[in-house]
């Protein structure tokens, strides 16, 4: 018994404290009653979930499969595969043709195939699976769990019924986050609570994996220690930034920026989001305002073609000096 608790003490968090039933589910209760019904009549469809990361999709597939399978059936009765790991046609043909061609001797019903992160896989390893799934659907239910849609096949689509899970909102997430740090006895403060629910942006692993990096590195978590924690921009270093951009020369603002994002070790596109945030409570003149928006987004598309930052930074100060010598020319005539 103690050797199973200190194997699960040694767990990440996300793992530690993923839901194991349908009632420990946090979200969607709009979709985990439906799945309740179709489990309730064994009328198990083919399942497609998508949605951002850390909504729950896994963690529902998870459940509803140790409701259906005792402990010993599971390893028998489920296959679990990452196609992030092998995407490509052979783990189709392979894998899961195999698994779903067997059938079970010692129970009835079908066996389960829960497919993780289908969007990485190719065309033809999703055009070789609608046909296992046509073929097979007698003992086999499929599940494609997805974070774009757009990147599932039409024809895989119209087979299974689909579930969209939208990022959590800060009321669903909060009573988890608080049994986490009641069990755990990690000290949060208020604003470090807060901190934790803005950057993890509905996802609940990613506010797990920030609560638990936080209390390691930390014996109090505080919004700025947060902050520190996932190297994010203070809200006092953006503010510093936006009064350098609008009222310093560009070669003080240039080489104050790059100070800062040095000693922080901050990345210009998290400055970016933060900054655009901040542009949209300034209040600019609308042709102003849609410029800098313009500019501000050709520069993060530039960043992410894996362009030079700081030739990007000095990109992002020119943007807001022609803006503010605009705004002067404006006011003198």
């Amino acid at each position: 018994m103690d050797g199973g608790n200190k194997e699960k003490s040694n767990l990440p968090w996300i793992e530690k404290y993923r839901p194991q039933n349908l009632e420990e589910l946090i979200s969607h209760n709009d979709i985990v009653n439906t799945i309740k019904k179709f489990v309730s009549e064994d009328r198990l469809p083919h399942l497609l979930f998508y949605g951002p990361p850390g909504t729950g999709k896994t963690s529902t597939i998870l459940a509803v499969a140790k409701q259906i399978y005792s402990p010993k059936e599971f390893n028998s009765m489920v296959l679990e595969l990452n196609a992030s790991d092998d995407r490509g046609i052979g783990i189709v043909r392979e894998n899961i043709l195999s698994f779903a061609s067997t059938r079970t001797i010692f129970k009835s019903g079908f066996k389960l195939v829960i497919l993780d992160e289908a969007d990485a896989m190719t065309r033809d390893a999703q055009n070789a699976l609608r046909r296992v799934i046509e073929k097979f659907t007698e003992n086999t239910r499929f599940c494609i769990i997805c974070n774009y849609l757009s990147k599932i096949i039409p024809a895989l689509q119209s087979r299974c019924t689909r579930f969209r899970f939208a990022p959590l909102s800060t009321d669903q997430m909060l009573p988890r986050l608080e049994h986490v740090i009641k069990q755990e006895g990690v000290n949060v403060t208020q604003d470090g609570m807060k901190a934790i629910v803005t950057l993890a942006c509905g996802d609940m692993r990613r506010s797990l994996n920030i609560l638990q990096s936080a209390s390691m590195a930390f014996d109090e978590v505080t919004e700025d220690n947060v902050y520190l924690c996932v190297g994010h921009p203070l809200r006092k270093d953006i503010e510093n930034i936006v009064q350098w951009l609008l009222n310093s020369s560009f070669t003080e603002a240039y080489k104050n920026i790059l100070q800062l994002k040095s000693a922080k070790g901050l990345a210009l596109q998290d400055i970016l989001t933060e900054v655009h945030v901040y542009v949209h409570r300034i209040d600019f003149p609308v042709k102003i305002r849609i410029h800098l928006l313009d500019k501000m987004a050709e520069t993060e598309y530039r960043l992410m073609s894996g362009t030079n930052e700081r030739i990007q930074l000095g990109s992002v100060v020119s943007a807001f000096q022609v803006v503010r010598d605009t705004i002067v020319e404006e006011a003198a005539a």
